[in-house]
């Protein structure tokens, strides 16, 4: 396990989930990224109508009912919807991307462009977007990286109305969101197995088996071609149809198979599939079937073409889609010979040809992946497979003439083929040249800000080292802890804070307490804790690593500067700026010095300073230090790296907090589009930068978007994070408030008085997110009229701020207003009147002379003045930057 000295050429790098140098960048939406002669480009080049890259239309019969709906569906708008767009969801194998195709064929005329895009993972995703920029702009999309040409794509899209587009294989619906959510000027179409997980409202079409004479119709036109069956043959393809379930995918292969072999009738097939063939280890009735029909059609093949055999057998451990022949031909085999094999799987409709990549159906894999009895002494044929597979992707990592290792492009193409062979490894099966393959594509991964997507890849790898290494290896210490990373980057603490304290115990035992990745590794946990809302376990933790790394590693060392920043972080946490302050701007310096004005550590520090001017109050100095660590981030790590998300997503809060909502809420929508694409939909930021939002369309009065963005930020952060997480309680507080805004005190008020005591005793009486909730809990108290619970709650939350926040703390300015709010209320002028008065004075002071803040102090007083009142209340919405915790590195 290195530490973070290395982090330059490391892939897990020691400034934490947050502070990743990039050596490969994502797409981006917005920025400087295009050159100037392209950026405009999209909105100019037009399409001759009915442009699509449309694979042939199969068979489709008897979906006419389904055809039309879809139509429908497509044409009229839902609320709350995919826009302009609706969702097919069904079993493999039912006939979802037939469906969908058959539309495409049949509307093209509708359409100025239809798009066909592979949407299995974010990454098949861009891809497919990345052939139509190469269809549109061949020439300049040669010239220009991965990132460029997405963003061109989505630009185009932006630009020009009517297309289509269709994303097939949906494995999560959230990988949808930026492309649904940013685009309004076609169709969307969705194809999925999931049957769960799409937006509340959305249309969907839950596709069926086929009906007994469709069925039937089908398995005639499949084998019989344009010829009419006779009575007899009719009555066998029913019998057969029956035999298949009518389910569409084994009923097109069996049609496949019979066309293929004319002299078996359509009752001897049957006849095999009955006997000899019946049993299978499969689990479910459609998986059992169409493992009985595949094996009759592998039997064929062996004796056909036993090469094409090999060829299934090999693809079936790679990714589903778009698999380059390059990965099914081995160094002696021509590749004429696999051109053909792959035909013949083609016309046995076992795969999907397009003469330079196939693709297999997910659940042809399935079945080809699970061993079958048979009585030969060979190894087992899914196991030669799998052992083909893995030295083809070995083989393609080959760097090419001149080249010191494999180039971006070899890499990009065999990620997705390595996180497949990773998530399917067999029970202990391990293969050590693929596990280092798993651990580069991983830190690739990391280093691209997907992290959390590397997860099979370092379970792999973890496995391996524990094989080959054993549990206690440095190198097996190092993959366990890049494992919890993931799992951390992912948002899943209950996997990640076990493993991180095993392997704190483990470094413990094998390298001793003090030695700099036994630092590395308590920093770590200590930081989970922290990212757990446990600042009680944080702290210490932090303050003791932080000790150790300036006893061992010196005053400066960039482990060093790491601890002092993480350690001040946690005292912003607990609302303790008096210590945060200062250590973070003397880290700020230390880092500037030793590190460099525009290291990843240097800008996650001036990041961690603007934030804690900003929970100070003091916004002149916030804002502006926002804006040039954006900029720096932007130019350093790219456009949609965590890091970027995080701070663009804390400007934005900063612009809320100073009333600027017209740059607030813009910024805001398009940082949680790419928070939600590059992290997922229930990452812990992308939750918080959906809070962020919803929270300041409250402040902006629109509550029809805040309450229900607002209600599902809190269920998600309830299973994401759990019930008493700081976050989830702040979420609480905030759908409290919206509420509150609506008028609904009998929702809001019990709300409060929850989220106020999971506040006490979980971050303590004096902590900043209890004192606003005491303040609203307060609020609300005087809204219902009820006064004599108000002012106590009001006086107590005044002096506590005053003593924990300051005297001129915006918050304390608000506890001041609110208070004299209530004398007056309850008839006390002789307080109400100065203590406005007086905050009045401060708020001008402070905040300016038109701060919304001011605006209200400004009009309480007046009101006061004029014998009406009304109490400010408050919302709280979360802006956490996780920049610059220490991470080790993946390097050994």
């Amino acid at each position: 396990m290195n530490t973070d000295k290395d982090r330059s050429r490391l892939g897990i790098e020691a400034a934490g989930p947050r502070s990743i140098a990039a050596q490969h960048i994502g797409y981006a939406f917005t920025g400087d990224v295009l050159p100037a002669e392209a950026l405009h480009a999209p909105s100019n080049v037009t399409v001759a109508p009915g442009t699509s890259n449309l694979p042939t239309a199969p068979l489709c019969l008897g979906r006419e009912e389904e055809l039309a709906r879809l139509r429908r569906i497509l044409t009229s708008r839902h609320e709350g919807a995919i826009t302009q767009g609706g969702a097919v969801h069904g079993l493999g194998g039912i006939g979802k991307s037939t469906l969908a195709l058959h539309y495409a064929h049949r509307h093209r005329s509708d359409y100025a462009l239809i798009w066909w895009i592979n949407a299995a993972s974010p990454d098949e995703i861009e891809t497919s977007l990345i052939g139509l920029t190469h269809t549109l702009v061949l020439e300049w999309a040669s010239t220009a990286d991965r990132g460029t040409q997405v963003a061109w794509a989505m630009q185009w899209l932006a630009w020009h109305p009517g297309w289509l587009l269709v994303y097939d294989n949906v494995e999560n619906p959230d990988d949808l969101t930026p492309y649904t959510g940013a685009l309004h000027r076609g169709h969307h179409l969705a194809t999925s197995r999931r049957t769960t997980g799409w937006p509340d409202g959305a249309p969907t079409l839950t596709l069926g088996n086929l009906d007994p004479d469709d069925a039937t119709a089908v398995l005639c036109r499949l084998v019989f071609k344009e010829t009419s069956p006779t009575p007899r043959q009719e009555a066998e393809a029913r019998s057969l149809a029956v035999e298949l379930g009518y389910f569409p995918l084994a009923i097109k292969q069996a049609g496949a198979y019979l066309a293929q072999n004319r002299g078996i009738s359509l009752d001897s097939y049957r006849h095999r599939l009955d006997t000899k063939l019946a049993k299978t280890a499969l689990g479910t009735d459609t998986e059992r079937t169409l493992a009985r029909i595949w094996n009759v059609t592998l039997q064929a093949l062996e004796r056909v073409d036993p090469l094409a055999v090999e060829v299934l057998h090999t693809a079936a451990w790679l990714a589903p889609a778009d698999i380059p022949y390059s990965l099914l031909t081995p160094p002696s085999t021509d590749p004429d010979d696999i051109a053909e094999a792959t035909g013949t799987l083609a016309a046995y409709s076992m795969v999907t040809d397009t003469g330079t990549t196939l693709s297999v159906h997910r659940l042809v894999q399935t079945v080809l992946r699970t061993p079958q009895t048979t009585g030969d002494t060979q190894p087992p044929r899914h196991l030669q497979g799998r052992h083909r597979a893995e030295q083809a992707v070995l083989h393609s990592l080959t760097p090419r003439p001149g080249q010191d290792g494999p180039s971006e492009d070899q890499w990009d193409t065999l990620t997705p083929h390595l996180v497949t062979l990773a998530a399917t490894k067999p029970l202990e099966h391990h293969n050590a040249p693929l596990a280092n393959a798993y651990e580069i594509a991983g830190r690739r991964l990391n280093q691209q800000g997907h992290t959390a997507r590397a997860i099979p890849l370092y379970e792999a790898t973890l496995a391996q080292r524990e094989q080959a290494l054993g549990d206690i290896h440095p190198n097996t210490l190092t993959s366990r802890n890049n494992l919890a990373y993931a799992y951390e980057s992912a948002g899943d603490l209950s996997r990640a804070i076990p493993l991180y304290e095993a392997t704190l115990a483990q470094c413990e035992q094998v390298l001793g307490d003090i030695h700099p990745n036994t630092l590395t590794s308590r920093n770590n946990l200590a930081y989970a804790y922290e990212s757990a809302g446990d600042l009680s376990r944080a702290i210490p933790l932090l303050k003791a690593t932080l000790a150790q790394r300036e006893q061992v590693l010196g005053d400066t060392h960039p482990d060093t500067l790491g601890s002092r920043n993480n350690l001040a972080y946690a005292y912003r946490s607990a609302g303790d700026l008096g210590r945060a302050i200062p250590l973070l701007k003397a880290t700020l310096a230390q880092c500037e010095q030793v590190l460099g004005d525009t290291h990843p550590d240097t800008l996650g520090s001036r990041n961690n300073l603007a934030q804690a001017y900003e929970s100070a109050g003091d916004l002149s100095r916030a804002i502006p230090l926002y804006e040039a660590t954006l900029a720096q981030y932007e130019q350093v790590l790219g456009d949609t790296h965590p890091d970027t998300l995080t701070s663009r997503n804390n400007l934005a809060y900063a612009y809320r907090s100073a009333g600027d909502l017209s740059r607030a809420i813009p910024l805001l929508k398009a940082t949680l589009a790419q928070s939600e694409q590059v992290l997922g939909d229930t990452h812990p930021d992308t939750l918080r930068s959906r809070n962020n939002l919803a929270s300041t369309y409250q402040s902006a009065g629109d509550l029809s978007r805040a309450i229900p963005l607002l209600k599902a930020t809190l269920a998600q952060r309830e299973q994401v994070l759990g019930d008493t997480h700081p976050d989830t309680l702040i979420s609480r507080n905030n759908l409290a408030s919206a509420y509150y805004a609506a008028g609904d005190l009998s929702r809001a008020i019990p709300l409060y008085e929850a989220a106020l005591a999971q506040c006490e005793q979980v971050l303590g009486n004096t902590h900043p997110h209890t004192l606003r909730g005491l303040n609203n809990l307060a609020s609300a108290y005087y809204a219902a009229g009820d006064l004599s619970r108000a002012i106590p709650l009001l006086k107590a939350t005044l002096a506590q701020r005053e003593q924990v926040l300051g005297d001129t703390h915006p918050n304390t300015l608000t506890s001041r207003n609110n208070l004299a709010s209530a004398y007056y209320a309850a008839g006390d002028l002789s307080r109400a009147i100065p203590l406005l008065e007086a905050a009045l004075a401060q708020c001008e002071q402070v905040l300016g002379d038109t701060h919304p803040n001011t605006l209200i102090s400004r009009n309480n007083l007046a009101s006061a003045r004029q014998g009406v009142i009304a109490v400010q209340h408050e919302s709280t919405a979360t802006s956490v930057n996780r920049a610059v915790p220490q991470k080790p590195s993946t390097a050994d």
